[in-house]
């Protein structure tokens, strides 16, 4: 049986997206665990322009073989504590299933841990602020692929102003540490595909997720 998403038609396979072979779950779950503390402690976000119920600090699995990487939470993931919980997380998870996998097996993390007033982009002094926790989630995880969901967050990383045309359908080097580099793929953000839910930028995102995996070994899905 086939189903529709992001415009094009795939079949939805069983895959196991496995934690690495030498991973080491205990010690991963710590480290995330100190490291949120950490966060806590040193609270990067009291001088930001923010009121907030909850830190968003991530979700999944902190061994997994491919990190999604969005901006900051929501009005709903203020409310619950945990990333893309609300519309965008409902696609996002549909776009996970799309690609034979599940969300518990990957890491899911934004910029921001706080919701911005209004759902502001973060401004530069608020990524700044952030990124340092980001940059440990990732070293952590030490994931294979990373997806940048939306501009600002592939911005952070990449450090660039590059639009997302000129970003997405490509990979690029993101060195996390000396001679540690992960390659990243830009891709829409799933609120943008909620507002501009067209055929054309659903096939761009799902040809961007197919590249994913490739790069992860992994046969595209498709019809």
């Amino acid at each position: 049986m086939t189903s529709a998403l992001l415009g094009v038609e795939f079949v939805p396979l069983a895959r196991a997206l496995e934690p690495k072979p030498d991973a080491d779950p205990d010690s991963a779950h710590a480290r995330m665990r100190a490291l949120e503390a950490k966060y806590k402690r040193d609270a990067p976000h009291k001088d930001f322009d923010t009121q907030f119920n909850s830190i968003v600090f991530g979700d999944g699995d902190p061994c997994a073989r491919l990190m999604f990487i969005g901006e900051a939470p929501g009005a709903d993931e203020d409310r619950l504590g945990k990333p893309f919980v609300g519309r965008s997380g409902q696609l996002l998870n549909k776009m996970i299933a799309a690609m034979g996998f599940s969300r518990e097996r990957v890491y899911i993390a934004n910029v921001l841990k706080t919701r911005p007033p209004g759902n502001a982009t973060p401004t530069a002094v608020e990524v700044e602020a952030c990124k340092p926790y980001l940059i440990e989630q990732i070293r952590i995880v030490s994931p294979e692929v990373i997806v940048t969901l939306g501009l600002p967050a592939a911005r952070c990383l990449l450090e660039t102003n590059d639009s997302m045309g000129n970003l997405r359908n490509r990979f690029h080097n993101f060195e996390v540490a000396p001679g540690h580099v992960i390659p990243v793929m830009p891709t829409y953000h799933p609120a943008y595909l909620l507002r501009a839910y067209t055929p054309e930028n659903r096939k761009k995102v799902w040809s961007d997720l197919q590249m994913v995996l490739d790069r992860l070994g992994m046969a595209p899905a498709s019809a």
